[in-house]
Formats: C-alpha cells, structure tokens, sequence
C-alpha cells in the first residue's frame, strides 16, 4: 500500500486529488494539510512514502517544508512530489535543491497523475518528461563560474557516466542500453553514486551532476 500525505492550501485541489487517489487499491491518502508546517508535522506523525507538497502555501511555503522534511533523518523514506500550476515555475528547482524527488504539474492527466505516484514511491524521481528537463536547463544549468563541487572524484568512470545519463532523464533500463550493461548494473552505479554524494534520491544526483559541471547545457 503507497501512503500519501496531501499538502496544498485550497481543499478543492485536496479533495479532487484525494477523490482521485481513493478508488486505487493500492494507495492509501493518509492526511492532509492546508500549509506547510501541518504536512510536515503530518509526515512526522503518519510517515507516508509519498507527500505531495504545493509550493505556494501559508505560514511554511512548499519549498521550506520540503527542506524541513529532507533534513529529517526519521523522514528519510519519505519522498516529496511537489505540485505547480506552471509548467516551468521558477521556483520547482529550489525545492528539488531542498530535496523534493520531483513535480507534477496540477493539470496532469489521472493516468499520469496515479503513475507518477507509483514510480515516486518506488523510488525514482520524476525526472525524464522533457518540461523537467527544460525547466533544470533554464534554473539550474546557468552560466557558473565555481569550480566543480565536492564529490564528483569520488566516482567511478562508470558512475559518472550513469549519474550524467539520469540527470538527462534517462531511466536504469536507458542508460543500461546505452552503456552497454544489464539495467542491474545500471541500477547498481546509480545506487553507489547516492550513496557516496549523500543524495536522498536521484532527483539530487541530477542537482549534483548540473551544479558540478558534469553535465552542462544542451549536452547530451
């Protein structure tokens, strides 16, 4: 069973959402919270896999509860999915830097909407629809004169390659293909680059592999 905490400041997008989540079998909407302090305090007191956070709220906006969440050890399981009316708000990117696994924007079609939950809980971010990859291309990947971060000579060749085809928004079975490896192996160099930069999910692999030069705009 997937749980889901709903956290968005207008009861009608809740109640839509939860109406939606509802009749699956396999997911199970555990709270809900009109700010961000209550869905943070919620994610504390109910542990969901899944909290779908908006990021314009009252009191604690989306962005400071994704940070309060990811800087939570007892929250680690805990994958936040960030909800946005726009396609390329400006401020999506800050919450993947404070954390969040991904977004999914509110006009998302039901089909799209419950499979996006389903691979969130599984781990995966929501990285690989092309408004992602062009809203990290035009909030992340801009002009940085700082010398590579921390980190990135603790890969190996192989996970440097892996790290950079995911923040391009390949899946384990793409970059596989490419690299010429079983999706196992591809998994596996994806798992040890989480492990050695302490990412919580792959979406701060893609923060990591922009913010270090290893991957640069248009490449790939």
């Amino acid at each position: 069973m997937i749980r889901v905490l709903l956290v968005d400041d207008q009861p009608l997008i809740r109640s839509g959402f939860r109406a939606l989540l509802d009749i699956e079998d396999d997911i199970d909407v555990v709270a809900e919270a009109a700010d961000g302090h209550e869905g943070v305090e919620l994610a504390r007191q109910h542990l969901p896999d899944i909290a779908l956070i908006d990021i314009q709220m009252p009191i604690v906006d989306g962005i400071e509860a994704t940070r309060r969440i990811a800087a939570d050890p007892a929250l680690a399981a805990v994958h936040v999915v960030i909800l946005t009316n726009y396609g390329l708000d400006e401020y999506v990117f800050d919450t993947l830097r404070a954390g969040a696994a991904g977004f999914l924007v509110k006009d998302i079609e039901p089909e799209d909407f419950l499979h996006a939950i389903r691979v969130a809980a599984r781990g995966d971010a929501l990285l690989a629809p092309s408004i992602t990859r062009r809203l990290i291309t035009r909030y992340v990947t801009q002009p940085r004169t700082r010398p590579p971060g921390p980190g990135l000579d603790e890969l190996t060749t192989r996970e440097r390659e892996a790290v950079a085809l995911a923040a391009q928004g390949l899946s384990n079975d793409d970059i596989a293909a490419h690299l010429v490896i079983s999706p196992h192996t591809a998994k596996t160099h994806i798992n040890r680059a989480m492990t050695k930069l302490h990412a919580r999910d792959r979406a701060q692999l893609v923060v990591f592999a922009y913010e270090s030069g290893l991957v640069v705009p248009g490449s790939g």
